[in-house]
């Protein structure tokens, strides 16, 4: 498989990593056959990709928030659900209840690696297209036509690489265009994290960089008027369930770990 992915774009190898060493052990807390396929496809060498604390944080977080997405379609099966800056995410076939509509949203490159990868599904369609831009709108304004709930937009592995002007602008993106209200379930990064980037002990291994982080995900909501904080996560409380070391981690370094915000309008 030939990959061309741009600095940001190259970050989805990480969580792709992730998944496919952990879906392949015997004791695995998420399974991920398409990202098995996908790196072995690539043939690359995953090991920079896969170090403890990511591998334990993209675990931990595709669990609360598979759990949390999962929750909301329980309530609302026919719900819109749009991935932005998808990457190589296969959250769809994990929660996929037969009527949900996604869409997979990122740049040019990623989604034309991405069609490489994951054939077309029905009820899923891939966007290439900028967050911080109105373009990828329309389709998922249409879907939502013949949806009697609100829509969900995921913004995982997104938020850190964008300032926080960038954010206030996708922002105020989701209010423009889906007035009548919508929810976004984000990863929020830690000023401490995105200070010390250098430190991380995978996207040190690529060329992009973080330009924001909060605090608390009401600096987030505090972007723009309107929006509005529900409720916020750290993964170490995932993370603590399953080592000595996660449990330290949460332990010594309490912020320094990112978390999910979930925030409507």
């Amino acid at each position: 498989m030939d990959l061309k992915l741009g600095d940001v774009q190259t970050t989805a190898l990480i969580p792709l990593a992730v998944k496919a060493s952990e879906t392949l052990r015997k004791d695995a807390r998420i399974k991920d056959r398409k990202a098995v396929e996908i790196i072995r496809a690539l043939h690359i060498d995953t090991k920079q990709y896969d170090k403890f604390l990511s591998h334990e944080g993209v675990v931990a977080r595709t669990i609360m928030l598979d759990r949390q997405v999962k929750g909301i379609i329980g309530k609302h099966p026919d719900t819109v659900i749009v991935n932005v800056g998808a990457g190589f995410d296969n959250r769809f076939e994990r929660l996929d209840n037969g009527r949900i509509r996604w869409f997979d949203l990122d740049l040019p490159d990623a989604i034309a690696a991405r069609k490489k990868a994951f054939p077309e599904r029905e009820r899923v369609t891939m966007i290439a297209g900028n967050a911080l831009e109105d373009g990828w709108c329309p389709p998922v304004q249409e879907a939502l036509a013949g949806s009697t709930s609100k829509p969900v937009f995921l913004a995982e592995g997104l938020f850190m690489y964008l300032t926080l002007a960038q954010i206030r602008t996708f922002l105020e993106i989701l209010k423009r265009n889906f007035p009548d209200g919508g929810t976004l379930i984000a990863e929020q990064n830690c000023k401490l994290m995105q200070k010390h980037e250098k430190q991380h002990d995978t996207v040190k291994h690529t060329n992009a960089h973080f330009l924001s982080g909060t605090d608390t995900a009401q600096e987030i909501a505090d972007l723009t008027d309107g929006i509005r904080l529900i409720e916020e996560h750290s993964f170490n409380e995932e993370m603590q369930k399953y080592s000595l070391r996660g449990k330290l981690f949460a332990l010594l370094l309490p912020k320094m770990n990112d978390r999910w915000a979930t925030f409507r309008w």
